[in-house]
C-alpha cells in the first residue's frame, strides 16, 4: 500500500466546517472560528482561501497589537471581511467582535470558562443581532472525552453558585470520588 500525505480538507470536521461557512457567507453573516492550536489555525487560512477564495485573516499570539487592532477593526466593519479566524488564547478576551452572528469552535479546550470567555467576543455591548453558537466535536475522538468533562465542570459550577454548599451533599459517593480523587 502506497502511503500519501494525508489531506486536511478531507477530514469530516473539515468538510463539515466548508458546509457551514458556505450556508453562513451565502447569508452575507459574519463569523469568528476559533481554535486553539496555531497550527490549526494556518491550515484553516490555506484551506478556506483555496475553497472560497476568500481571504481568512488569522489573529493569534505572533500577530503584533497594531496587526491585531486593524484586523478586527476591518472584521467590524469592511463588510466584505466575514470571516476572521482567532487562536482561543490570544482572540478569546479582551476583543469586541459584535459583527458576528456566528460563533464556531472548531477544537475544544479544557476550560469551559476559555469556551465562553471566547464566546462572549460576539456578546458584547452593542450586539444588535443573534448569535449562533458552533461547536465542532468529532465522535468516537477523544474531543467527546473533553466535552463530557467540559459539561460535568459547568454542571458543577451551576451546583456551586445556585446552591452554595448544599451541592456537595446531593453528590453520589461515585461523583464524589471523581470530584476529590486523583487521576491515575
Amino acid at each position: 500500500m502506497k502511503k500519501g500525505t494525508p489531506d486536511p480538507a478531507l477530514s469530516g470536521k473539515t468538510q463539515h466546517l466548508f458546509s457551514l461557512l458556505e450556508q453562513i457567507l451565502d447569508s452575507n453573516e459574519k463569523t469568528i472560528l476559533f481554535t486553539q492550536y496555531r497550527e490549526m489555525g494556518v491550515l484553516l487560512v490555506k484551506m478556506i482561501q483555496t475553497a472560497f477564495g476568500l481571504e481568512a485573516p488569522f489573529l493569534h499570539g505572533g500577530v503584533s497589537r497594531k496587526e491585531r487592532d486593524r484586523m478586527v477593526t476591518d472584521f467590524q466593519e469592511n463588510r466584505t471581511t466575514r470571516l476572521l479566524l482567532l487562536s482561543l488564547k490570544a482572540g478569546g478576551t479582551g476583543l469586541n467582535l459584535t459583527a458576528a452572528s456566528n460563533v464556531i469552535h472548531f477544537d475544544l479546550w479544557w476550560n469551559p470558562a476559555v469556551e465562553t470567555q471566547a464566546t462572549d467576543r460576539a456578546y458584547r455591548i452593542g450586539q444588535e443581532q443573534r448569535v449562533l453558537v458552533h461547536r465542532f466535536i468529532t465522535k468516537g475522538t477523544f474531543e467527546e472525552k473533553i466535552d463530557t468533562l467540559i459539561q460535568r465542570k459547568k454542571e458543577l459550577a451551576d451546583l456551586t453558585v445556585a446552591g452554595g454548599e448544599k451541592w456537595i451533599g446531593a453528590l453520589s459517593d461515585q461523583e464524589l470520588h471523581e470530584l476529590v480523587g486523583l487521576s491515575d
